[in-house]
């Protein structure tokens, strides 16, 4: 990840921007398999290329669907002004986006609503813990409080677990950010919506993003 850039905080209208490209970053992978997939079948392939360029093809838009919906949750609207979301919805959407054989969840919280805006930076805090464990490991979701005005704790654990400066920065100033270095500082402005503030350091080995 690219450090971020000297200059003043990003506007509304730049950092509508910013998270387009994020998103948009996020999806050209899965969408590009699909379209690699297509052409091997348009190819008139053997049998075994046909098969592999199918499996292909469906596990690319399983990935491409549960990004989106991620992302919808994430970084979208997620409702009218107000509205609460349910935390089993948010992990279904995380298990989507994250798990992949090499990085799973285990999910302390009870199943209730919340207002929108901790659930998105709940599913936030994911993603910036997940980039602490390259390699992959756990991320184990812990309540702080309880009821509507409940927070989270998100301890990351895995093999060479870092703590990436840059992304420490970002959730501590107001310093000027790019399309790579946008979501910690999206998430540090939920963080403030909701009147909290959102910390990443090490404790041990492990890498806990936290907001209280």
């Amino acid at each position: 990840m690219s450090g971020t850039s000297s200059g003043p905080a990003p506007d509304a209208l730049e950092l509508a921007a910013l998270l387009c490209s994020r998103v948009c970053h996020d999806l050209i992978s899965p969408v590009g398999a699909i379209v690699n997939g297509l052409e091997v079948l348009d190819d008139n392939p053997k049998p075994d290329d046909r098969e592999f360029a199918l499996e292909l093809i469906r596990k690319s838009a399983r990935t491409a669907s549960a990004r989106l919906q991620f992302c919808r949750l994430a970084f979208g609207a997620a409702g009218s002004a107000g509205a609460q979301i349910d935390l089993g919805d948010a992990l279904t959407m995380a298990r989507g986006h994250i798990e992949d054989g090499k990085t799973s969840i285990t999910w302390n919280l009870p199943r209730l609503l919340l207002p929108k805006n901790r659930v998105k930076l709940l599913l936030n805090m994911l993603i910036i813990a997940q980039q602490t464990i390259p390699r992959g490991g756990v991320l184990t979701v812990d309540p702080i409080g309880e009821g509507e005005a409940m927070s989270f704790r998100v301890t990351a654990t895995g093999l060479n677990a870092r703590l990436p400066q840059n992304i420490v920065d970002l959730l501590n100033s107001t310093g000027g950010v790019d399309a790579h270095a946008v979501q910690p500082y999206y998430t540090r402005l939920l963080a403030e919506a909701c009147g909290l503030k959102v910390a990443l350091q090490a404790e041990g080995e492990a890498m806990v993003v936290s907001a209280s």
